[in-house]
């Protein structure tokens, strides 16, 4: 994250801490999957799982910061902060106390001692399946809409984005599940619900939802004011009838 604040202060987009991070949390799930003192069955399941997951992600994020100027939420904290790197810096480290929370459902599920393949790690690659699947489908929904200049100024809809104004944050959440069930059986499983509780709070209070909608409304104003009335905010549901 040190590396990571230093490019910014280079590059002037913010946006790289978002990648660094996942890529921090793929080599943390690699990294407890080599030490943990599990069954091999739940070892290499971290391995691949986390690891993938968070490579994904970091390649989707990497993407964007590559081949687009900053992000409007990290503009608008720019601003906010008279670009104060001091400011920068913390939230940079900041974001690196995050990994390491984080990184301790992987710990948890790679300390389950099962040697073959149980119910719970079956469900567990159904949930991670199931969760990564939807958020690669939001992802590239929400990127297909962007790449059309007639869609400017307007807000996605399409697809997933119909039932959820954050259909790849909740994704995002149910993914963590899938290590609660990894762990169950471990020594230390408790903290595999750490994964699911800290995203929740995350998502809905802090770092999340919070500042992509007060992005939205600077940007598209009253088309994502109907939107925010007609849609579910997290949890994919039925969109509301536009009144008459």
């Amino acid at each position: 994250m040190l590396a990571a604040w230093l490019l910014q202060r280079r590059t002037r987009n913010a946006g790289v801490v978002d990648a660094v991070w996942a890529a921090c949390m793929s080599f943390a799930a690699l990294f407890y999957a080599g030490v943990a003192e599990g069954g091999v069955v739940a070892r290499f399941a971290v391995a691949v799982l986390g690891g993938f997951w968070g490579f994904r992600l970091c390649m989707h994020v990497l993407a964007r910061v590559l081949t687009e100027h900053e992000d409007g939420r990290y503009r608008h904290l720019r601003r906010h902060w008279r670009d104060d790197q001091l400011k920068f810096f913390f939230f940079f480290q900041f974001q690196a106390v995050l990994v390491a929370l984080f990184s301790l459902p992987f710990l948890a599920a790679a300390g389950n001692p099962d040697a073959y393949v149980t119910p719970w790690i079956a469900a567990g690659v159904v949930v991670w399946a199931l969760a990564v699947s939807g958020e690669t489908v939001a992802d590239m929904q929400l990127a297909q809409f962007r790449r059309d200049p007639r869609n400017r100024g307007r807000t996605c809809r399409a697809g997933l984005w119909r039932y959820s104004r954050h259909p790849n944050y909740f994704f995002e959440w149910l993914h963590w599940f899938a290590y609660v069930c990894l762990a169950v059986g471990a020594p230390h499983a408790w903290l595999a619900w750490l994964g699911p509780a800290l995203m929740l709070v995350a998502l809905c209070w802090i770092t999340g939802i919070p500042f992509v909608e007060a992005q939205a409304l600077r940007s598209r104003g009253d088309d994502y004011r109907d939107y925010q009335r007609r849609t579910s905010i997290f949890v994919p549901w039925f969109p509301k009838r536009r009144a008459s």
